[in-house]
């Protein structure tokens, strides 16, 4: 979990291990313009669940009711990072305006985000940017192409001057089309979404979003700080149960979809942290040997007593790693902002 809304994921690039913890290689993603479809998820639970290690992708959380879960997750007292950011943003919106427009301000620029969900944070910015007489353009970017009418829809209630261009599209497709486009171009991608990559995924991901970005382009990527490793685990498993279900919800997905016998009185959930490699990992645990009928599938798997399944990465950072990864990415660090109890960063990059 990290971020105010759940992306989707761009097909051509490296995606997070998960949900954001998407395991999937890129020929398993989903197809650019559609939302993942039974045979995705029945191709993704066979190939995750035969592996020594057996993964599933909470990618697969966001149903309806997955989606309703991560909205109470967001609302929780031990749910730091949305309300983290949200502060950061209104604290820091002058610099961050003044630090995405062109160093002319009458220049006109493009402002794109990857994976805008409601786009509630990025709202700030929006409001600023108009209020001090900005001209630009927001691309809000995703291969939802009902996200982007929703989200359409409240900018023009909100705010009614802003121009915006929706774009159905995955996340290189877009920051390839926008790059023929003469002007600056702002790319955001907010949240911790950038934590739910494994290491080497991560890098890659980077370097794709720099590779069609000019030295005169910014891009501001959100990172999770490493902090109290006991106020990070309960983040992931808080006093409520509320993430416990939330896991759960997969399990229950695919009982519905895949005629699957998942008895939950039979399942945990576990998370943990390891500050050592700043990873959240989180994991649904058999608690007996059993074997999951998937009638769908025509296809069964047994489980070992305390076995655990893999569903979830998101790792946490430091200042000198995020420069290193920046660094090897192709990108130099601009700027850094934080809140103020320095829990998270929004981070200003710019193509090498």
């Amino acid at each position: 979990m990290s971020s105010d809304s759940p992306p989707t994921p761009a097909a051509t690039l490296p995606q997070p291990t998960s949900q954001h913890a998407k395991s999937l290689t890129n020929s398993q993603q989903p197809t650019p313009h559609n939302e993942p479809t039974p045979t995705d998820l029945a191709h993704h639970v066979r190939e995750g669940l035969s592996r020594p290690f057996k993964t599933l992708s909470s990618m697969y959380f966001y149903d309806d009711e997955g989606s309703r879960l991560f909205q109470q997750i967001m609302a929780l007292p031990e749910y730091y990072p949305t309300r983290t950011e949200f502060a950061l943003l209104t604290r820091h919106q002058v610099a961050i305006g003044e630090a995405l427009r062109p160093q002319r301000p009458e220049e006109p620029f493009f402002l794109l985000e990857l994976g805008a969900g409601d786009g509630l944070k990025t709202k700030i910015l929006l409001r600023h940017l108009l209020q001090t007489g900005a001209r630009f353009t927001y691309v809000p970017v995703d291969i939802s192409a009902a996200a982007l009418d929703g989200l359409a829809a409240s900018l023009q209630t909100e705010l009614p001057d802003l121009r915006v261009e929706p774009v159905v599209a995955d996340y290189a497709d877009a920051l390839r089309l926008m790059a023929a486009r003469p002007g600056r171009k702002a790319v955001l991608f907010l949240g911790s979404n950038i934590g739910n990559f494994l290491p080497d995924d991560r890098l890659q991901f980077l370097r794709n979003l720099a590779q069609p970005l000019t030295p005169d382009d910014r891009l501001l990527v959100g990172f999770d700080l490493q902090k109290d490793p006991r106020q990070i685990r309960a983040a992931y498993d808080d006093s409520q149960g509320v993430t416990a279900a939330f896991n759960f919800n997969l399990l229950h997905r695919l009982n519905r979809e895949l005629g699957a016998d998942f008895d939950l009185a039979h399942w945990q959930h576990y998370t943990d942290y390891d500050p050592l490699a700043g990873a959240v990992r989180s994991f649904l645990v058999s608690t007996r040997a059993q074997t999951v009928r998937f009638a769908a599938l025509d296809w069964a798997v047994d489980f070992a007593a305390w076995e655990m399944v893999h569903t979830e990465n998101s790792y946490k950072f430091t200042r000198p790693g995020i420069a290193e990864l920046a660094q090897t990415a192709g990108l130099a660090v601009q700027h850094i902002f934080t809140d103020e109890q320095d829990f998270f960063a929004d981070v200003l990059l710019q193509p090498a």
